[in-house]
């Protein structure tokens, strides 16, 4: 090519022919398809290296690569022993000469003129290309909306304190230098200033809707015996609950074996990248499958985050070992919705799916019922039906149940008798309190989903009136984009009524309407032809609240929302936003001056919790607005007015910890790991560390940013918050440098376990912590902290001991590096790198 255009003096690169273009064919060729399949890789790989070709394969994630690296390699031993019976040493695949790497190609392609092939991870199996980084997830605290709504005379209560009211950010001075701090108000006017180090115990107050709190007295320890008293009963409640998880966790149930090679490559040819989370939720439940004791495993994740996936793998997992697997779910559409989505990820690997709904006839269940008996059927997805005392199976391993609430009493009961000693596997949006309170208690074990897929953005949600000039306004916006409506009205006597109305408004939009009391086969064929857009707005029952997923319905609207639950709005609310489409919902009520204080709160519940992934925050929101009285008695729901929801649930969590730790901990020995000291480790300096009023002027951001900056647990994520800065507020002043500075520092001492750190402009002062903490001490690290310390050759380190507390001190002297921060920055990666065994020379006597 060089050579070619060295006569032109202009070159334009374009793919509109002209006359006198040059054309060069480089003759390359697209990448081969393989539709998934490792065995015809393979043999396409063998082909080009024994062609002489120079492969590389491309992949999105480390994961990804490490996976199809282990495929290839297992299938190794198979094609030697097919080469050896055909006699044909030259079609081996060596899978050590390809070159596998971390790039970002959209499509691969053969260059035989180069004798290079090039293969993208994602076009083998089919998936689709990732656009852009992965973002983070954001700041798991307090939500910004709660933190705009922290107003001076809020009600908050710090871990330590107890409940007070909240009187905005104040500036004190500390040594002369100027400090920023949270003012509280207590009882008697008492005064707290709180420490920035400490803002992380510090929780708006929430308890039941109207409840006045009283204010806790400083100093007279009521507050240390109210938290003992609760620790108390909890763990009185919390001792019953462990224990018979701990029955289930020594009865005996079928381990599964570990992973087959047809099971990663079902893994690896999913459609779309797996989340993190989604990641971690498959994990978790291929151990609890492998382990000896049965499964109770509870998948949180918001709608359309990826549950359903982790079912199938789980499934599959359950197929491959010669086991039945039921699916239960609570309605007719969801079950044929899980019919088509699992019939389409394992039908290429023989395996028999059947649905059991009032879809098909008597005759169609009763050979689906005669298959599962005979063991000739490996999954079967179903309604109540399943439940039915003629539904036998003749070796049933996994139990999968979506949406439990949804299910009653005595399904429940039958629920049980099916559990016994059956993998069971949960999957939920919106826990229901008492089944997320099991969680918390550590009876049930749990995952969250909480990070959306790629470019799936927050349903934008309305509470409203209804009006017909809005649900004009609102319908056909979405139909001039292409897209469908659903219209939510759960009344069937007068649906009729709704449809006429709406149609006089809108003549030239096609309505047509779906409920449970449709025949069967009339229900199939209207959800048909709605997926097939013969017509625009579905007017339905809430039939569709469970697991219906159409790309193309991206506005709903649900008539007086008043009448349904939290989880059901939600449920609903998940059925349009499943795309990177942006998508709207109407909550339809009537004037809320009328409506009952509960009612209104759980609405702006669902209008507040619009951020992805929040399912999980709804149901400890609808926990809270229950008042948890008459889920956990009388005296629990006492304990929750008096401190609030969020230390309530603080302490369970400790009170569970401590149990699993002191009393049982022989059944939990892997879950009790050793207790982080990430982010308790306090920082103190001689400096101006604080965000100017005049950088952020509104108290609530400077909060926001305070509380981003002092929870963050990684030094990327420190990096974003100071991007962030810059990006919304300009350049920052040394005061807002000096606080990244300490904000960095902090984790590095908190990784070595530090208490405290005081940084002067002479040297650093190091706090170890307190003799309890028995960990820290008796580590090998520890030791060889010691021996670095007691070197001659450290002169300006110095360790003393103030009452029962170790002090190290190291003066800075003369040194290149002048600002202090830096340089005890570059003191704690020396200690770090003692304590990682790389000046292990000899132990301490």
């Amino acid at each position: 090519l060089s050579e070619l255009i060295q006569i032109f003096p202009q070159i334009y690169f374009s793919t509109i022919g002209r006359g006198d273009a040059l054309t060069v064919d480089f003759q390359s060729l697209s990448q081969p398809s393989v539709n998934g399949s490792v065995k015809i890789l393979r043999n396409h790989l063998a082909d080009l290296q024994k062609q002489e070709f120079k492969i590389f394969i491309t992949s999105d994630t480390s994961s990804e690569r490490d996976r199809l690296k282990d495929l290839l390699a297992e299938l190794e031993p198979i094609a030697e022993e097919e080469e050896r019976s055909h006699h044909d040493t030259g079609h081996y695949l060596d899978v050590n000469r390809i070159e596998f790497s971390l790039e970002a190609f959209h499509e691969g392609f053969v260059f035989p003129g180069s004798k290079v092939a090039l293969f993208t991870e994602h076009q083998i199996f089919n998936r689709i290309k990732r656009r852009g980084r992965q973002r983070r997830a954001k700041f798991k605290g307090i939500t910004e909306r709660e933190l705009h709504s922290l107003r001076k005379g809020d009600f908050v209560v710090h871990a330590d304190y107890g409940v007070g009211r909240f009187d905005g950010l104040k500036k004190i001075s500390v040594r002369d230098v100027e400090q920023e701090v949270v003012k509280l108000l207590y009882d008697a006017k008492d005064t707290l200033y709180v420490n920035l180090n400490y803002l992380n115990k510090v929780q708006k107050y929430a308890s039941k809707e109207g409840h006045i709190p009283k204010l806790t007295r400083l100093g007279t320890g009521e507050w240390d015996r109210l938290k003992a008293r609760t620790k108390k009963r909890v763990k009185d409640i919390a001792r019953d609950l462990i224990k018979l998880y701990a029955k289930r966790k020594h009865s005996q149930g079928f381990a599964f074996p570990k992973d087959t090679l047809w099971q990663r490559e079902l893994e690896a040819g999913f459609m779309y990248e797996d989340t993190p989370d989604q990641a971690k939720s498959t994990n978790d439940v291929k151990q609890d499958m492998e382990a000896q004791f049965p499964m109770d495993r509870l998948v949180c994740g918001d709608v359309g985050f990826g549950k359903t996936e982790v079912a199938v793998r789980a499934a599959f997992k359950a197929v491959m070992s010669g086991k039945q697997v039921a699916v239960l779910v609570p309605t007719t559409i969801l079950a044929q919705q899980h019919f088509n989505t699992f019939l389409d990820r394992l039908s290429k690997y023989s395996t028999r799916v059947e649905v059991i709904s009032r879809f098909r006839s008597k005759k169609e269940q009763a050979e689906i019922i005669e298959r599962l008996k005979s063991g000739s059927t490996d999954i079967v997805i179903g309604t109540h039906r399943l439940l039915s005392k003629d539904v036998a199976f003749k070796d049933l391993g996994l139990l999968i149940i979506d949406e439990e609430h949804r299910f009653g009493v005595a399904a429940k009961e039958k629920l049980r008798q099916f559990k016994s000693n059956v993998d069971t596997l949960t999957l939920t949006a919106t826990p229901i309190p008492r089944t997320l309170h099991f969680s918390l208690m550590g009876a049930r074990d749990l995952s969250i989903i909480a990070t959306p897929p790629r470019n799936r953005m927050p349903i934008i949600t309305e509470i409203a009136q209804y009006n017909e000039d809005l649900m004009r306004e609102a319908i056909l916006r979405e139909i001039q984009r292409g897209g469908q409506v659903f219209f939510v009205h759960d009344r069937v006597h007068n649906m009729d009524e709704v449809i006429g109305r709406l149609q006089a408004a809108m003549p030239q939009i096609r309505f047509r309407q779906a409920h449970g009391q449709m025949h069967a086969h009339e229900l199939e064929d209207v959800m048909v032809a709605f997926l097939e857009r013969k017509f625009d707005v579905l007017v339905a029952t809430k039939i569709i609240e469970s697991g219906l997923d159409i790309p193309s319905v991206n506005t709903i609207v649900i008539n007086r929302a008043d009448r349904f639950g939290m989880a059901e709005l939600y449920q609903l609310r998940g059925r349009v936003g499943r795309s990177n489409v942006q998508a709207y919902a109407y909550l339809l009520t009537p004037p809320i001056s009328g409506l009952p204080r509960e009612t209104v709160r759980r609405l702006h519940a669902v209008e507040e919790f619009t951020e992805l992934g929040s399912g999980f925050n709804l149901a400890m929101r609808d926990l809270e607005i229950r008042g948890a009285g008459n889920l956990l008695g009388g005296e629990q729901s006492g304990f929750i007015e008096t401190m609030g929801f969020e230390m309530y649930t603080r302490i369970l969590e400790e009170a569970v910890a401590e149990l699993k730790e002191q009393e049982f901990r022989d059944l939990f020995e892997k879950v009790v790991a050793r207790r982080e000291l990430e982010n308790q480790t306090v920082i103190e300096a001689d400096f101006d560390v604080h965000i100017p009023a005049s950088y952020i002027e509104n108290d609530n951001e400077r909060l926001v940013m305070y509380r981003r900056l002092y929870a963050v647990s990684a030094i990327d994520q420190l990096n974003e918050v100071a991007a962030e800065l810059t990006d919304r507020f300009g350049k920052y002043s040394q005061e807002v440098e000096n606080l990244l500075d300490l904000v960095q520092v902090r984790l590095k001492a908190s990784k070595l376990g530090f208490r405290k750190v005081n940084i002067s402009t002479s040297g650093v002062q190091i706090e170890f912590p307190p003799e309890t903490e028995k960990e820290f001490y008796e580590a090998n690290n520890f030791q060889l902290l010691m021996t670095y310390i007691s070197r001659k050759e450290n002169k300006n380190l110095v360790l003393r001991q103030s009452g029962k507390t170790l002090i190290l001190t190291n003066s800075f002297g003369k040194t290149a590096e002048p600002n202090p921060f830096k340089r005890t920055e570059i003191f704690l990666d020396e200690l770090r790198s003692v304590t990682s065994h790389v000046l292990a020379e000899q132990p301490v006597s």
